[in-house]
């Protein structure tokens, strides 16, 4: 029988600098287009509660240090004749409440819109699920890029870019300031003297905004890792500058080692305005791996998958990425045409015309491409190829851990924990036993000390 992943081996400590890794599982059936066709996979994954249990535990199995729940307030418009998936799903916060019970180290990370929820309910839900799971959350800041989420939320148009990007500065503000609301030590609960609280250890936000006006407190106490840890997943130059400022876990979309590389330096370098040191934020991208015990076996898993994307699925998909521009009239095998303004996410539609433009590629090319992982980075190899990928770009700056995405489920995350965590841990890239402590400090991230500290 082998040793629980939670007992640390005799005499052994955490050594040097480790790869971080998230366990992208928002589809139930995989991150592939096509995976739910997959003979192996559970095709009602996305609802299925016993499915994501065994999924959350084979994570943790893993070392993984969070899963990553990815979500949109309305249905993905990237299929409306019935050949996607990817339009019915768990509710995230619910999904995660639900995991927090049935996990012990798990990090759980879910994403919560800026445009269409307001502060105090986000400032709520995860500091109930902070306490719930003993300080293992973290948020996702989204703006949002999917513009027919508008229309369920009693608007015409889905904000201007930039203005869903100054909404989010001070949506970040009130809800980090809400979760100050309460001193660490503000509940005594002393039975003896009849005191509960302590009124000086309890504080009014009293913000009045652009955007935003709460009186506060929060009705929920200090989250255990003073914080939720903060990711934000947007790329754009706004995105970039969003993350400089607030994020600590930063989800990037990069299809190659040279834009992963850039983005990271990037990345670091903006820090530095905001009196921040490197390590206070881990860049994590997206890498979706096809794997086997060899190269071959890899490759003809790989096409395998491809085999089952319905051509009419992949078109609308890559409509979908680029914006919501309505590429079916348009020859499949021709190029990309030259796209209208969009005010859907700015950085994968970049990334997109760029391929386009640099490859030379076809609507086809372009959706066979794309629908694998959606412009983050694909590795088909063994399972030694692929770990040392991960190790390379982690030694030489392009990432300080990955946002694993397997291309179908269950199959795809077994087979990474039981066959590439191992060597990733032979390479000494990776943890062989979980720190104690909260999702904080098993990433090595400060705590943060509430804003009101000083003046007690």
């Amino acid at each position: 029988m082998s040793e629980p992943a939670d007992r640390k081996p005799e005499g052994r400590k955490p050594e040097g600098r480790h790869l971080v890794l998230g366990a992208y599982l928002s589809y139930g059936t995989g991150h592939h287009a096509a995976s739910w066709r997959h003979p192996g996979a559970v095709a009602d994954g996305a609802q299925n509660i016993g499915h994501y249990v065994d999924l959350a535990r084979t994570a943790e199995r893993g070392l993984f240090d969070f899963m990553f729940l990815s979500d949109t307030p309305s249905v993905f418009n990237d299929d409306h004749e019935g050949y996607g998936s990817r339009v019915v799903v768990f509710e995230p916060m619910t999904l995660l409440a639900a995991l927090a019970m049935r996990t012990t180290h798990l990090g759980l990370v879910a994403t919560a819109s800026t445009t269409y929820k307001e502060p105090y309910n986000v400032a709520r839900e995860f500091a109930s699920l902070d306490l719930l799971s003993g300080g293992r959350t973290g948020w996702n800041m989204v703006t949002s890029s999917k513009s027919a989420a508008a229309h369920n939320f009693g608007l015409d148009a889905h904000p201007e870019h930039g203005a869903r990007y100054r909404r989010a500065e001070e949506f970040h503000e009130v809800v980090t300031g809400l979760w100050d609301s309460w001193d660490d030590d503000a509940f005594p609960r002393d039975k003896e003297r009849g005191v509960f609280y302590d009124p000086a250890a309890r504080h009014a936000l009293d913000h009045r905004g652009e955007h935003f006006s709460v009186r506060g407190e929060l009705n929920v106490g200090r989250p255990p890792q003073g914080r939720p840890v903060l990711v934000q997943a947007g790329s754009s130059e706004d995105g970039k500058e969003l993350a400089a400022r607030t994020a600590e876990i930063v989800f990037t979309a990069q299809p190659d080692y040279d834009s992963a590389r850039a983005f990271y330096r990037d990345l670091k370098g903006r820090l530095r305005a905001h009196s921040r040191p490197g390590r206070d934020v881990l860049v994590m991208p997206g890498l979706c791996p096809f794997i086997g015990a060899t190269d071959a076996e890899a490759n003809a898993k790989f096409e395998e998958l491809q085999r089952l994307i319905h051509p009419r699925l992949g078109v609308a998909m890559l409509s979908d990425l680029v914006g919501g521009f309505d590429l079916s009239g348009h020859d499949v095998d021709g190029p990309l045409p030259e796209l209208p303004p969009s005010n859907g996410n700015q950085s994968r539609r970049a990334l997109i015309e760029k391929l386009a433009r640099d490859e030379g590629l076809t609507i086809r090319q372009l959706y066979e491409r794309l629908t694998i992982a959606r412009g983050h980075l694909v590795v088909v190899g063994s399972y030694r190829r692929v770990a040392g990928v991960m190790a390379r770009w982690l030694a030489t700056g392009a990432a300080d851990g990955f946002n694993i995405m397997p291309p179908q489920l269950p199959g795809g995350l077994d087979e990474f924990v039981d066959h590439v965590v191992p060597e990733l841990q032979k390479l000494g890239v990776y943890k062989d036993f979980y720190r104690e402590g909260t999702l904080r400090e098993k990433l090595g991230l400060r705590r943060p000390p509430s804003r009101y500290a000083s003046g007690r």
